[in-house]
């Protein structure tokens, strides 16, 4: 080891990295030995040291990774072409180091996109922040608007709900591919509110509290997204449900080559997450005093599905499962 390198310039161990950028260690390690990210000196007792481009290197990885950016596409690029992608200027390194990256927000009623814009509600929603992108004054007005980003999370507020306003809703989801979308309301039918939960969406009566609507935003993001993008999810907000419970049960009953029989159990267990991030979800809407605890189970159980649906295509690619909705029973890719 040339010992002359490491008095040249300000050297780090891992775990110093780590602190400052707020990216696990494991995920660090992993960004090195997986995609070749940074090439740190190793002393003779094996410790990882890292410059300082290296941290600037992390942090825009980072910053970039939860916008949407797969690490595997991003590892390799040196750091004047991450900060072209970033939009950074070259001597603004403190900007990098916020815990984390603003949760995008589009909200569809004035009245709701003050309450997220005001001191009080920012308060409440303690580690995350949330970033008001784009406010609409009705769901007519969505319909038609040009967004200025693309939005992570939809928030809509109405005062009724009807089947029309269902279908425009689910209009916008459908052109600007939010991954979350909570609605709430004063006065609705019953067969109405429960189409729109079971296509997805998070329904809430009013009225709501700050703290409560805080504890619903915070439901939808992951316990730890640097740990989700160790295994192929990247952003801080988890995706709406991929799979019914009918497209689920059908994988399950799938024979394949796999003799420890893992699609079946995969299957089973994204079903039996996604019932309990149901039954929490339920439990939040109606135990506004037990809503931090619910906020953080439905984050848990929702982090844990969408991981494992991750897997399940893994698995389904592997055994050419077809995991469209609808396909036959018992049909593979390139069955006969």
């Amino acid at each position: 080891m040339n010992t002359s390198a490491l008095t040249s310039t300000a050297l780090y161990r891992i775990g110093a990295v780590s602190k400052t950028t707020g990216i696990p260690v494991s995920t660090l390690r992993i960004w090195e030995t997986r995609y070749g990210a940074f090439t740190p000196v190793k002393t003779e007792g094996k410790q990882r040291l890292f410059a300082e481009h290296d941290v600037s290197k992390a942090l825009l990885l980072k910053l970039l990774s939860q916008n949407g950016h797969a690490i595997s596409t991003i590892a390799n690029l040196d750091l004047a072409q991450l900060r072209r992608m970033s939009n950074l200027p070259h001597n603004t390194p403190q900007s990098l180091a916020a815990p984390g990256q603003p949760v995008s927000l589009a909200v569809v009623g004035l009245s709701m996109a003050n309450r997220i814009e005001s001191k009080k509600f920012a308060a409440g929603l303690k580690q995350n922040q949330i970033k008001v992108t784009d406010v609409l004054v009705d769901l007519a007005t969505a319909a038609n608007a040009e967004l200025a980003q693309q939005p992570q999370v939809l928030l809509v507020k109405v005062n009724t709900l009807q089947t029309a306003v269902h279908t425009d809703i689910q209009a916008l989801i459908n052109t600007h591919q939010f991954a979350q979308t909570i609605v709430v309301y004063n006065f609705a039918p019953e067969n109405v509110v429960q189409a729109m939960k079971f296509s997805g969406l998070i329904v809430r009566r009013e009225p709501i509290s700050d703290i409560e609507l805080a504890e619903l935003l915070q439901s939808v993001l992951f316990v730890d997204p640097a740990r989700a993008q160790e295994f192929g999810t990247t952003g801080a907000v988890i995706a709406a449900r991929k799979y019914s419970d009918a497209t689920l049960s059908r994988v399950a009953g799938i024979s394949t080559n796999v003799l420890c029989e893992c699609p079946r159990h995969v299957a089973e267990l994204i079903a039996q997450l996604a019932s309990f991030e149901e039954y929490s979800q339920e439990c939040l809407n109606r135990n506004a005093e037990d809503a931090h605890l619910h906020a953080y189970l439905r984050s848990i159980s929702g982090s844990a599905r969408s991981l494992f649906e991750n897997a399940l295509e893994k698995i389904a690619a592997h055994e050419g499962i077809d995991l469209r909705e609808g396909a036959a029973t018992n049909q593979r890719q390139g069955a006969v």
